[in-house]
């Protein structure tokens, strides 16, 4: 059968090495990783081995934000690994080289690497070039908020149009400190992507001469049968926790993170989380709470110049594997800084003493709560609920101009199985600091935030609504309460009365009776586990 589509007996006596790309037409996050595959391919063969790509699924979050489709990337990142495995499993691979670049890409391909623990490497296809208007360096974030912008009438259509046509310029994936970015620095910081590949845009000429070296890279981790389960271990976690924290990234990586671990076999607590965000400074500033996008953020010195810099701080764990098979500290010490750079800093001179990351935990959120503060000044707000059981509803509202300052807008069944999918809310969002309430309206949910979100957002809300959480029993008006010192989430109401209003709840009837999204939530756990299918 291999012998029919050209295959050599000296071909096939070579290690057989998986490329599995999640290459796409739809979209511009993955949509150069077939062409970057042939470069992969290269370079298994110059090292010795016999290349069979193969392609799995990728849903684009930023096209789908905002519709029912958003529904299914969360739910795409098992099936990519689902899928990745069934290959791998079933052709006998020797090692696999994953491509990704969308959010959910990054997290299925590594749990399909630690899931199989066959030689194994994972390559970011990279950034988006970021856009030009008027000055000004725009990321996809800027069209989600000149959304919120034109609802307000702040802007007009001519200008809400030009931020359209300017912000995505070209392939690659989402172009500030998002989701897919701070999952490519996770790769780096827990040693499954070789160090300062990652960061290298897109379109760069560059990240062909990366593609090959990775593909040269697993001929030699097969050789020396050196396996995820020796790369991501316990300490490897603890690194690529704190390299979200100082890079302010995306509350995703605390889900993907989570659930990495459960496929790796690695113990993992929410509120460890917590307690290494607390202790790790920030020290880059990246959209969207911060000031630069990923490419100025490579061209500064990328993501090896930040693990450089935590690494001089003492922030991580200088001696775990990585997939070059020297260690973290070998590979970052000497990572080059561009003179006058404003982008990373020094832990000795950071943009804020402690990481991005907040667990919240309360009567709202008994099994816990994601806050990112690396972009939000607010240690306590205060205020009455506006209630809405999904996104759409919440939309309309933020769009009709009927959420105030104060208020605090709760958005519920949108979690693992209400939703199902743990919908992301950068519509809601993005329309909220377009408006100018990023900073005056709080809101929560069960489902999740896009990495561009920015104002003070608390998602993973769990238990979530469609269980009987307390979220799905808060009242229009009710007065909620969130302290980020004491890491508090609470709605001011009485036991007894919490007690009364569950009285003769059963839970809705599910959205999808067929099918992969009815197979998701009767399979899913809590967010608090990494949402996560049994």
């Amino acid at each position: 059968m291999m012998k029919a589509i050209g295959f050599t007996d000296e071909d096939l006596a070579k290690p057989l090495i998986g490329v599995a790309n999640t290459w796409t037409e739809i979209g511009p996050c993955n949509y150069h990783l077939r062409a970057l595959a042939e470069h992969v391919k290269a370079g298994v063969r110059a090292a010795g081995g016999t290349p069979l790509e193969f392609n799995t699924v990728s849903i684009s979050d930023g096209i789908t934000m905002g519709t029912e489709g958003m529904k299914t990337s969360l739910i795409s990142r098992e099936l990519i690994a689902d899928s990745i495995e069934l290959v791998a499993r079933g052709n006998s691979l020797d090692g696999l080289v994953c491509l990704s670049a969308c959010d959910k890409t990054n997290p299925g391909v590594m749990m399909a690497l630690a899931r199989m623990d066959i030689p194994g490497l994972a390559l970011y296809g990279g950034s988006i070039n970021h856009g030009h208007l008027n000055g000004k360096a725009l990321t996809v974030q800027d069209v989600f908020e000149a959304v919120g912008a034109f609802n307000a009438g702040r802007i007009d259509e001519k200008e809400f149009r030009c931020v359209e046509n300017a912000a995505c310029p070209t392939a690659g994936a989402c172009g500030g400190q998002f989701t897919a970015n701070t999952m490519a620095t996770i790769m780096e910081a827990i040693g499954i992507s070789p160090a300062g590949l990652n960061g290298i845009p897109a379109t760069d000429p560059a990240k062909n001469a990366a593609a090959r070296r990775c593909g040269e890279v697993v001929v030699d981790l097969v050789r020396r049968n050196l396996k995820p389960s020796q790369i991501m271990t316990r300490r490897a976690f603890e690194n690529a926790i704190a390299s979200v924290a100082a890079s302010g990234g995306s509350t995703n990586a605390v889900l993907h993170l989570l659930a990495l671990a459960r496929e790796a076999g690695v113990p993992l607590r929410l509120d460890e989380f917590d307690a290494i965000s607390a202790k790790t400074p920030t020290i880059a500033t990246l959209k969207p709470g911060g000031l630069y996008t990923a490419v100025e953020m490579h061209q500064a010195g990328g993501i090896s110049l930040l693990l450089r810099r935590l690494l001089e701080g003492g922030f991580l764990h200088a001696d775990c594997m990585t997939v070059t098979g020297r260690t973290l500290a070998d590979e970052v010490r000497a990572a080059p800084e561009t003179p006058g750079q404003q982008v990373i800093r020094p832990t000795s001179r950071p943009f804020k003493p402690t990481g991005g990351l907040v667990i919240l935990r309360g009567n709202l959120a008994e099994e816990g709560g994601v806050l990112k503060v690396a972009g939000s000044s607010i240690q306590h707000f205060r205020g009455p609920a506006r209630v809405f059981d999904n996104e759409e509803d919440a939309m309309a509202a933020v769009s009709a101009q009927k959420i105030k300052p104060g208020d605090v807008v709760v958005i519920r069944y949108e979690g693992p199985k209400g939703g199902p999918g743990m919908r992301e809310m950068l519509g809601v969002t993005g329309a909220l600091a377009g408006a100018g309430m990023a900073e005056t309206v709080a809101l929560l949910t069960d489902g999740r935030f896009s990495g561009a979100t920015r104002g003070f957002s608390i998602g993973h809300v769990a238990p979530e609504a469609a269980v009987g959480g307390l979220i799905a029993f808060v009242r229009e008006g009710d007065i909620v309460e969130i302290d980020v010192p004491t890491r508090r989430l609470q709605v001011e109401i009485t036991p007894a009365e919490a007690a009364a209003r569950r009285q003769g709840w059963s839970r809705p009837a599910p959205r999808y009776r067929r099918g992969v999204m009815a197979k998701y939530a009767d399979t899913v756990s809590s967010a608090a586990e990494g949402a996560v299918t049994s």
